[in-house]
């Protein structure tokens, strides 16, 4: 007979419960919680959820590009046959994908590409709501830099050229008057500079290639011609100022294209804030992003075109330090990051503008709303490894005062703060400042706009609205207007 307690009986029998569910896991491998793929032209991303730690050995073969990619501690399960059919034809970087048991605890997994790629394979530890990943980055051997992609999206959207009103013939005894020499674009000028002066990219910008199997680098191909021009003769192109380092301001003014790097902010792994609803902050963002972009490539200052560049396009995650070199190699004016709030009570409400800080955050709400802002790279999901090697880092550390980036700013944020305070109520009256990671370009006027709390359910239901979204996006950009009328765009010289 067994005289021990009942309790201690139950216990015990949980206990050898746990311990044969544990080793029927072990002998099954780690179960699969979600897969996902997230494309890209930047790089595209898979990532394997499990509820335990996976092992992965990649291989990667040049000639046809392709990864296989060894996972240990796993079965092939109906989760991971899942990955063949999400993978979108318009991928720009996987053709396909192949899964099968290679042997007993091992998956391979392979990956069809488009093109020569550098992929990255690493772990990520339990965050948030994500419980243990394995992620494979792809990214293009020869990507698009930030700069092409600006030309690229300008010439996309560039309208037809006007039709040539028909006119009666002049008489033959009068000489025909010559066309006048059309204006210079600013945009054509950046071109050919970027096209005449370009330099390779530094070694440390390209994803460390994998150890698996050497990887034959070929030349890289040679840029497209640029369109013929017309039979009249070329505007002539400014002659471009000495290079300087950085993004320096002579002292005259000159008609020049003014670059407003925005921000959506999250995006792929990082959904951001999720309202009572389901709203996620990410795709909220990206909308009122994108329309505002629309408004400042319409736009013109004191007779300077504006351009917009948007650090994401897409629903995928690119980390914070990336954000922020993305809007330096663009040598941007401005740089704008649209994020959504969100606070543990729905009472919380109201739009809020961000500076950085040198001196420690201005309020506690400051300091927390920074803090957690600067954990989307854990949520997103970065290789630490390659975070070691990001110029981000490198810049961040470099002994140089940001008093006047920090001045520029709060002048910035002062007029951005008027106008969205024109829509509804403010979290608070004034400029907050606290140290995101996001803002510290040491060379440009940077702010982070939140443009409500998503968690407050009737701030969502706006967030959500089309027309709300349009209002964000006219008052941000009424407000980036005001500001260049009181600092108009000085003469840069723009490294590119």
């Amino acid at each position: 007979m067994d005289h021990r307690p009942p309790a201690r009986r139950s216990l015990l029998r949980a206990a050898s419960l746990a311990l044969l569910l544990g080793r029927l896991q072990m002998a099954h491998g780690a179960g699969i919680v979600a897969v996902r793929i997230w494309p890209a032209p930047e790089y595209s991303r898979v990532t394997i959820e499990s509820d335990d730690a996976l092992s992965a050995k990649p291989f990667f073969v040049a000639t046809p590009p392709r990864l296989a990619v060894d996972i240990e501690g796993a079965d092939l399960s109906p989760a991971l046959r899942e990955l063949v059919a999400k993978v979108r034809f318009d991928d720009p970087n996987i053709a396909g994908i192949r899964v099968g048991q290679n042997a007993p605890g091992v998956v391979r997994l392979v990956i069809d590409l488009k093109q020569a790629a550098l992929p990255q394979v690493f772990t990520l530890p339990p965050v948030a709501a994500y419980r243990h990943r394995l992620v494979l980055d792809l990214y293009p051997a020869a990507p698009m830099d930030p700069l092409q992609a600006l030309i690229a999206e300008r010439l996309r959207d560039a309208p037809p050229p006007p039709a040539t009103a028909t006119q009666a013939p002049a008489p033959a005894t009068t000489a025909p008057t010559p066309a006048p020499p059309a204006a210079p674009d600013p945009l054509d000028a950046l071109i050919a500079q970027h096209s005449n002066h370009r330099s390779p990219p530094p070694a440390e910008t390209a994803p460390p290639t994998l150890a698996a199997a050497p990887i034959s680098t070929a030349p890289a191909a040679p840029a497209p011609p640029r369109p013929a021009a017309p039979a009249a003769p070329a505007p002539p192109i400014v002659p471009a100022v000495p290079a300087r380092p950085g993004n320096r301001a002579t002292a005259t003014p000159t008609d020049r294209l003014i670059i407003v790097a925005l921000d959506p902010g999250h995006g792929g792994e990082d959904p951001g804030a999720i309202g009572p609803a389901g709203t996620r902050e990410k795709d909220v963002v990206l909308r009122v992003a994108q329309l505002l972009r629309q408004r400042i490539n319409a736009t013109t200052v004191a007779g300077n075109p504006m351009r917009a560049y948007l650090t994401r396009d897409g629903d995928y995650f690119v980390p914070l330090g990336t954000r922020v070199q993305k809007a330096r190699d663009v040598q941007a004016d401005l740089f704008v990051s649209i994020h959504a709030d969100a606070f543990t009570t729905p009472a919380a409400r109201g739009a809020s503008v961000f500076a950085l800080s040198q001196s420690g955050a201005s309020s506690a709400a400051a300091r927390w709303m920074a803090n957690k802002e600067n954990q989307s790279d854990l949520v997103g999901g970065i290789n630490a490894q390659r975070q070691a090697q990001d110029r981000y880092v490198q810049f961040t550390k470099l002994d140089m005062s940001i008093t006047a980036q920090i001045k520029d700013s709060l002048q910035l944020g002062r007029v951005l703060l008027g106008e969205i305070g024109q829509l509804g109520q403010l979290h608070k009256p004034q400029v907050e400042q606290a140290g995101f990671a996001v803002l510290k370009a040491p060379d440009i006027p940077s702010v982070l706009v939140e443009t409500a709390f998503i968690s407050n359910p009737e701030e969502e239901k706006r967030l959500r609205s089309s027309a709300y979204q349009e209002q964000l996006a006219n008052a941000l950009m009424r407000g980036i207007t005001r500001y260049f009328a009181k600092n108009p765009p000085l003469a840069r010289s723009r490294s590119v």
